[in-house]
């Protein structure tokens, strides 16, 4: 059973000027995908057509096999939860114990359980120690981690992060990619992940490319990121890794184009060995 399934789905915000055009994908359930793109190729309206937030102008999308519609929507909303860029907005409560709690109570789930299933997750994000303090005094990265915590809480069978490290520092940005991918290695929860930040897709299992809102490629990423032209093309950057493989290349050192910084080492130190 696929965890998503998007079938020649297309939006308009306006009549006649679709931004999401002729789009089918498939997120196998168990697995860490990211949606990339540059600006205005239609990522974040994805994520929320996924939701029921916007209404799609035709095509299908199926969550774990139940098609979304106005009668399913409450059901599929049980199923998936969803990390926006900006955690403020999701905020409700007056400290982070009661910002869990909120979803908890959306989900009628009994209050004598709360506390427990509050410390469990706020544990989980490693935010315990903050559980009394109020979220908008949080930092960036703190504020996501409560954010994850609530979603989390509810216990969705799917994640999505619709770009929510773009507004964080580099520090930030690293914590809150580890945690994305802890859950997904630890909890074997489907993965969702809008983003902008390229070393995010080299550690996931699939990357969906979008460019002027249709589906540019389809498929693992150590397949399409060493493609310098066809990531040009896109209006994508190269790994880090990659431009390296290519600029030590140049200089002489055989190495092959690598995508992750890790193996990129592990064969340095490997030809260094040879000499």
């Amino acid at each position: 059973m696929n965890a998503i399934e998007v079938k020649h789905l297309t939006f308009a915000y306006e009549e006649n000027k679709d931004v999401v055009k002729d789009v089918s994908f498939v997120v196998e359930k168990g697995s860490y995908t990211t949606i990339i793109g540059h600006n205005g190729s239609g990522k974040s309206t994805i994520a929320k057509l996924l939701l029921g937030l916007l209404e799609k102008k035709s095509g299908e999308i199926l969550i774990e096999d139940i098609p979304l519609n106005l009668d399913t929507v409450n059901q599929i909303r049980r199923k998936v939860g969803i990390v926006f860029q900006n955690p403020d907005n999701q905020f409700i409560g007056a400290t982070v114990r009661d910002d869990i709690a909120f979803g908890l109570e959306n989900h009628e789930v009994d209050p004598a359980e709360m506390d427990a299933i509050i410390e469990h997750y706020a544990a989980e994000v490693n935010m315990t120690k903050h559980l009394d303090h109020e979220p908008t005094r949080l930092s960036g990265g703190q504020k996501q981690r409560v954010a994850i915590a609530g979603i989390l809480a509810m216990a969705p069978d799917i994640l999505i992060f619709d770009e929510a490290t773009s507004m964080l520092d580099p520090r930030g940005k690293a914590d809150i990619n580890r945690l994305i991918k802890k859950l997904h290695e630890e909890k074997k929860l489907t993965i969702l992940s809008i983003t902008h930040d390229i070393e995010e897709v080299v550690k996931s299992d699939n990357v969906i490319i979008l460019q002027k809102g249709r589906l540019a490629y389809s498929g693992s990423p150590e397949a399409i990121l060493p493609q310098e032209k066809k990531m040009t093309e896109y209006s994508l950057d190269i790994p880090f890794a990659t431009e390296l493989s290519y600029a030590l290349q140049k200089c002489g050192v055989k190495v092959p184009v690598e995508i992750s910084t890790e193996r990129l080492v592990e064969e340095v130190c490997h030809y260094h060995s040879k000499k």
